[in-house]
């Protein structure tokens, strides 16, 4: 099992599709107007991260916050931060931080950045998106580069959230998510696979199931199948998401949520 893995699950888009595959795009324009029922600031989402239900392998956190802009702008930050935990920590440290700023209003990405601490390996990436010139400013471990962008992409995080305002899950169709990663634009086709109900550590749900199959580097540098069950209503809260290795699983189940508050 790669230890890394463990950590790799949550938070967000490294999130996405199967037989639907992230693709690069043949045409922009995947990322339509939201309106935002589904998270507000205060929001908290606390996973345990374990291998196949038998080693708990890691704790990651998901929070919201409102913030305003220099230019009087709203605007939601949300941090996504993981961590090996008990043995698994002893072997191999993982320590990843993620932060994104997306438009309270038209829910694009602004801003994203990474720390990576895996074991004695460190890694920063940082991106700026400048929206009305249609280019991302991408700066990885010191060196800028320059890319041009679709209008209202995600970055890995923030697509995870953007998803969860859609209103337009259907068996027939996909979903199609612009997303900007590591220099290269992205269409992450997310399938939808059914509704069931699902047992979990807060109670049983209705749910929504979807699948993905992220191909680029995603928030915690994976790639591979991915199977996420989100609540059946507004919030879209995801319960419960499996990701199958080499070696069995690692799975990643929601034990805590506290909801934000909308803002006046």
């Amino acid at each position: 099992m790669r230890i890394s893995s463990l950590a790799l699950l949550i938070g967000a888009w490294a999130l996405f599709s199967h037989a639907a595959l992230a693709e690069p795009p043949e045409k922009h324009g995947n990322n339509i107007k939201t309106i935002n029922r589904a998270f507000h600031s205060g929001e908290k989402l606390t996973y345990s991260i374990s291998w196949s239900k038998i080693l708990q392998a890691g704790v990651a956190v998901m929070e919201v916050r409102a913030e305003t802009t220099t230019e009087g702008g709203k605007t939601y930050r949300i941090t996504s931060s993981a961590k090996t935990v008990g043995i698994v920590s002893t072997l191999y440290s993982v320590r990843d931080t993620v932060q994104s700023i997306m438009e309270a209003e038209g829910l694009s990405s602004l801003w994203f950045s990474l720390d990576q601490k895996h074991g004695k390996r460190k890694k920063h990436r940082e991106m700026t998106f400048d929206h009305a010139k249609g280019i991302v400013r991408l700066v990885t471990d010191g060196k800028e580069e320059t890319f041009e962008i679709p209008p209202r992409v995600q970055d890995s995080l923030s697509s995870l959230y953007y998803l969860r305002t859609r209103q337009d899950f259907s068996n027939e169709t996909p979903i199609v998510i612009d997303v900007h990663d590591g220099g290269k634009n992205w269409s992450v086709e997310i399938q939808v696979l059914g509704r069931e109900k699902l047992k979990t550590p807060l109670g049983e749900f209705d749910t929504i199931k979807v699948r993905t199959y992220p191909k680029y580097e995603g928030v915690f540098m994976h790639k591979g199948e991915i199977f996420i069950w989100l609540t059946d209503d507004a919030r879209k809260v995801p319960l419960l998401m499996k990701s199958k290795i080499a070696i069995g699983s690692v799975i990643a189940t929601l034990t805590e949520l506290k909801q934000g508050e909308e803002a006046p």
